[in-house]
């Protein structure tokens, strides 16, 4: 019974009308007198903000606000790889050789996540990281790597919620949910940067349409809280030893080391 009410809940917030509602008051001046509450209840610091929070006239500006230069350091090693968003690491993983990866201890096809059969076999035995965004979270997405866009493409119509309780008990909102798939190559490969959007439908802004990228640049934002999934080619990726499910990771904090995989 609980299982089915929280189901039915997650199927109304799915629905356009509540959705296309949400993001119209979100980003009107409507919203505004709520900004203050908002940022003392999430505790958000507003001290690395580039602008002033008195600038902002809707919550959805501050859900996409900037940060100054020196809110997020990046790493200068060339083999690092930077987490893309600030978040918390949902899984980590190896991709099956069932074509699966694993969620919440649901199983989810990654065939169906990003919908290239050639790309799936790219990345079988390969590693797998989930960063959840929450609606507290800086929402902007920067490149985890100096690389070249191979291509770019959407999938999914819907926008199930992808936290906690999305994840648990939506119908498999990381393949199901408009999602934004990037294909990056690396100086060792190539890497997958999945950007999944909730709660409104297309919740992702691309910046530019550059085709070169250095780590750290800002590629897109997300107007809600979302989930981004980084996956890498087999034998090309080395997780830090610090990095673990449920940690709370910056833009620039450095997941791993990219390695050149075996011939």
């Amino acid at each position: 019974m609980k299982k089915q009410l929280y189901r039915f809940l997650i199927e109304l917030t799915n629905r356009r009308i509540i959705s296309l509602a949400l993001k119209k008051f979100a980003q009107s001046k409507l919203s505004k007198p709520l900004i203050r509450s908002y940022i003392k209840t999430f505790h958000i610091n507003t001290e690395e903000m580039l602008e002033d929070v008195h600038s902002f006239n809707s919550l959805h500006e501050l859900f996409i606000r900037k940060l100054r230069n020196e809110a997020r350091p990046l790493s200068s090693g060339l083999d690092n790889l930077i987490s893309p968003v600030d978040g918390m690491i949902e899984e980590i993983g190896k991709i099956s050789a069932e074509k699966q990866f694993i969620v919440k201890n649901k199983p989810y096809s990654l065939e169906e996540m990003i919908g290239h059969s050639e790309l799936v076999n790219r990345y079988l035995d390969g590693t797998y990281i989930i960063i959840y965004l929450s609606p507290k979270d800086y929402h902007r997405i920067h490149s985890p790597v100096n690389g070249k866009l191979e291509k770019q493409y959407t999938l999914g119509s819907t926008s199930y919620p992808v936290n906690k309780m999305g994840l648990t008990y939506g119908k498999s909102p990381l393949t199901k949910n408009y999602r934004m798939i990037s294909e990056l190559k690396h100086q060792y490969g190539s890497a997958l940067l999945v950007k999944v959007g909730a709660m409104y439908i297309n919740s992702i802004v691309t910046l530019t349409d550059q085709s070169e990228w250095r780590q750290g640049d800002e590629m897109a934002y997300f107007s809600f809280g979302s989930t981004v999934i980084l996956l890498f080619e087999k034998d090309t990726f080395v997780l830090n030893e610090h990095i673990y499910p449920s940690l709370k990771v910056k833009m620039g904090e450095v997941l791993g080391s990219l390695i050149k995989g075996k011939q």
